[in-house]
């Protein structure tokens, strides 16, 4: 079994580590293009051009299916990979876990991109799902840009500057980036109010990676017995290359590595 994954860069590595977890034996196709980051201040027909570059480099693989681990392509190119690609090749995208968030009842905070923040599409999935519940929308410029680039201050500056935005009452934070769930503890760190009880985060790489196995009829465990870990092919703006150094700088990242190809 194959499953191939997208993103503008490393944000598609906890979906990755997930589907790993989940099944093991599986065959990873990481497709990106980070040099042409960052995809969230480009026009929906921008982010949908370079969508589906990632998409094709990844279906010349031939995977059972293709998860759209990026909230921005998802936002604007879902359409049309579904278009181009299925019914031959599945495509699942990512949907920030409002849901799932609101069920708790909240106070919720929903971390995401500027462009993501305030958009027709977040307001809509806030509407559907969270009706009810006090929700503050919390920009995060900056935030992915230095996950991508694994800048320690970057990430603790952009952080704390969404820390100081998000009400200190509230119980849950949705990760509305995938990037975001690479810092998780340190997010956590920084909203965590002492003698509060322990924040929530939902993030959307389990969900993702267990939808995607669904929509193939896969069984979301590995068979009984020892396992042989899938290969891992990473594809870098449209060619093979080897998996990031950057990527070691995450444990999701680690995970993968024991199978990463040795060519540059």
């Amino acid at each position: 079994m194959k499953i191939a994954l997208m993103d503008s860069g490393i944000g598609l590595l906890p979906a990755a580590a997930a589907m790993r977890r989940l099944r093991p034996d599986a065959d990873l196709v990481l497709s990106s293009d980070p040099t042409t980051m960052p995809w969230g201040p480009r026009t929906p027909e921008g982010v949908t051009e370079l969508a589906l570059g990632c998409a094709r480099a990844a279906a010349a693989h031939r995977p059972a299916a293709l998860i759209v681990a990026c909230n921005t392509a998802s936002v604007h190119a879902l359409p049309a990979l579904r278009a181009e690609l299925e019914p031959a090749l599945p495509v699942i995208g990512t949907v920030p876990a409002i849901k799932p968030a609101a069920a708790g009842g909240g106070p919720i905070a929903i971390w995401a991109t500027p462009a993501t923040t305030g958009s027709p599409y977040q307001r809509g999935l806030i509407h559907d799902f969270a009706d009810g519940v006090e929700v503050t929308e919390v920009p995060c410029p900056g935030l992915a840009d230095a996950v991508q680039h694994a800048d320690d201050e970057g990430i603790d500056a952009a952080v704390a500057a969404a820390a100081a935005r998000t009400p200190r009452d509230v119980t849950t934070v949705v990760l509305g980036c995938t990037h975001y769930e690479l810092v998780a503890d340190r997010i956590r760190a920084a909203v965590q109010q002492p003698d509060a009880p322990p924040i929530v985060l939902h993030g959307s790489a389990g969900a993702v990676a267990a939808q995607a196995l669904r929509r193939i009829g896969a069984d979301p465990f590995p068979p009984d017995g020892p396992v042989t870990p899938g290969a891992l092919t990473v594809i870098l703006g449209g060619r093979e290359a080897a998996l990031p150094e950057v990527a070691l700088t995450y444990a999701e990242g680690v995970l993968l590595a024991p199978v990463a190809p040795t060519r540059a």
